[in-house]
């Protein structure tokens, strides 16, 4: 069974929630495992270009089943084929912490990706956004 807006909602919840407890806003994207955006909410407060940095982050994530550090690891090692994969894609990847993938019974669901503050501290939010409720 695909993601659900309410699922994606969800996430978004519980990732705001991690941002709240850390001082933080952001923008999560939630998105299908075609990298197609199902879901996104810009806290007020969080930076601008916020929303596009954490839609391209959950759109790397799903269409190359990798998180953020992974996505970083796969730019820096094969530079030639990131260069030409972020062209084919709705929207250019980020690489880097704040992307983690959704799994269910093994299968990619999709991704989310979070913006707005340090990267580690995405990251945080983006697995809160994961964590059962």
């Amino acid at each position: 069974m695909p993601l659900t807006l309410e699922e994606a909602q969800q996430v978004i919840v519980r990732a705001q929630a991690r941002a709240m407890q850390s001082g933080i806003r952001v923008t999560v994207a939630v998105v299908d495992e075609g990298g197609l955006l199902i879901a996104l909410a810009r806290m007020d407060g969080a930076p601008p270009l916020s929303p596009q940095v954490a839609e391209a982050k959950a759109v790397g994530a799903a269409m190359l089943y990798r998180d953020g550090a992974g996505l970083a690891d796969l730019a820096k090692e094969r530079p030639g084929f990131f260069s030409v994969a972020d062209r084919l894609v709705r929207v250019p990847i980020v690489p880097g912490l704040g992307s983690v993938l959704i799994r269910r019974d093994g299968k990619v669901l999709g991704a989310v990706g979070v913006s707005g503050g340090k990267p580690e501290q995405d990251l945080e939010c983006a697995e809160a956004g994961l964590s059962p409720g």
